[in-house]
C-alpha cells in the first residue's frame, strides 16, 4: 500500500485530520473525546464513554460509524437484557436442525447505549467479545469481523435501575473518557445547527482495510527504552505498598493499574504521536493518554473519599 512506514505515517497524519474535520461536520468541541475514540480505534481497543445525557455521546458514536465504511449496531442495554440478545442463539429451524442465530455483536462497531443498566450476567456476554475478538455458543467458535469495537456509553447521574460494570470488564476497555458540558459558544452552535431542517451528508473517508493496516502500522512504531519504562513505571507507581509507590498512593489507593495499562499506554502513545505527525513518541505522548486509560484501573479506598480526593487528582499529582 505504501512504499515505506515513514511514507505510511504521513499518510496517517493527514487521514486523522480529514476523519477528524468530517466528524466536525456533526459533533461541535469534543475534540479530546473524539481524538480519544479514534486512538482507541486505530490501537484497536474499546472506550467507554461517560457523560450527562444529551452530551451527544450516541451521536458521536454514529458519526465515527458513518466516516469509517465500517458495519454499525446499536444495542440498547435494559434491565432485562439477555446475553443471546447480544451474542445470537441456536435455533431449530424447517428442517429440524440447529442453526445459529448471528446477534447484532457481530458488526465492526457496537455501540452499548447505557452499558451500565443491565445485569452483570449480560454484561459479562461482551468480555470474550471484546478480548478475543469471538464468541463461543454450545461449545462453538464463532469470529467476530475485523475490525471490532465496542464503545460504550454510561450516564454517571442515575443511580436507580443501574448496575456498576464489573472490574474485569472495565479492564479491557483502553479508555474511560468523561464528556463535560459545551461552552456557551459551543452551545449556541449545536442549537444553531439541531434546530433547522438542515442534514449534513457525511463522506466515508477509511475504510476496515485501511483501520486493519493503520493498526499494524502504530504497533510497528519505534519507542526508545526511556519512554517505554516511563509507561510502565507509571502504571507500577499507582499500585499501593510496591516498591517506589508515593505516599499518595499508599494512603489513598486500594488497587492500582494492571499490566493491561502499561500496553495501552505504549500504544496509546504511539498513535498520539503519528496523528501529530512523529515518527516515535516521547514522554509527552504517554501523558498525553494517562489519564483516560488510568482512570478507571485505580480505585481509591475510604480516606480518599472522606477528604473529597477523585482518582483524576491522584494521577494527575502523579504524573
Amino acid at each position: 500500500m505504501y512504499k515505506s512506514d515513514v511514507e505510511a505515517l504521513d499518510a496517517f497524519a493527514v487521514k486523522y485530520k480529514e476523519l477528524k474535520a468530517e466528524a466536525a461536520k456533526v459533533i461541535v468541541g469534543q475534540d479530546l473525546v473524539m481524538e480519544n475514540i479514534l486512538i482507541s480505534v486505530f490501537c484497536d481497543g474499546h472506550s467507554l464513554l461517560i457523560g450527562v445525557p444529551g452530551l451527544a455521546k450516541t451521536l458521536m458514536v454514529h458519526t465515527i460509524a458513518d466516516v469509517l465504511d465500517l458495519s454499525f449496531s446499536r444495542i440498547q442495554f435494559t434491565p432485562d437484557l439477555m446475553p443471546s440478545d447480544i451474542i445470537g442463539s441456536e435455533i431449530l429451524d424447517e428442517n429440524r436442525t440447529f442453526r445459529f442465530n448471528r446477534g447484532p455483536i457481530f458488526s465492526n462497531i457496537i455501540l452499548a447505549d447505557e452499558i451500565n443498566r443491565t445485569p452483570p450476567k449480560t454484561q459479562s456476554a461482551l468480555l470474550e467479545a471484546m478480548q478475543e475478538r469471538s464468541v463461543t455458543i454450545a461449545g462453538k467458535k464463532h469470529s467476530l469481523d475485523l475490525p471490532f469495537f465496542v464503545l460504550a456509553t454510561q450516564n454517571p447521574i442515575e443511580q436507580e435501575g443501574t448496575y456498576p460494570l464489573p472490574e474485569a470488564q472495565l479492564d479491557r476497555f483502553m479508555f474511560s473518557v468523561y464528556l463535560d458540558y459545551p461552552s456557551y459558544q459551543e452551545e449556541i452552535a449545536v442549537v444553531k445547527n439541531t434546530t433547522t431542517g438542515k442534514k449534513v451528508e457525511l463522506i466515508k473517508k477509511m475504510t476496515a482495510a485501511e483501520i486493519l493496516y493503520f493498526q499494524q502500522l502504530i504497533r510497528r512504531i519505534p519507542i526508545a527504552d526511556n519512554v517505554l519504562e516511563y509507561a510502565v513505571k507509571l502504571a507500577s507507581i499507582t499500585r499501593p505498598n510496591r516498591e517506589g509507590s508515593p505516599a499518595a498512593v499508599n494512603n489513598y489507593i486500594s488497587w492500582g493499574a494492571g499490566p493491561r495499562a502499561s500496553q495501552y499506554l505504549v500504544l496509546g502513545a504511539k498513535c498520539h504521536a503519528a496523528i501529530l505527525g512523529k515518527y516515535s513518541p516521547d514522554i509527552s505522548d504517554v501523558q498525553a493518554v494517562a489519564l483516560p486509560i488510568l482512570r478507571h484501573r485505580v480505585y481509591k479506598n475510604y480516606k480518599a473519599e472522606a477528604e473529597g480526593l477523585s482518582v483524576d487528582k491522584i494521577i494527575t499529582d502523579l504524573l
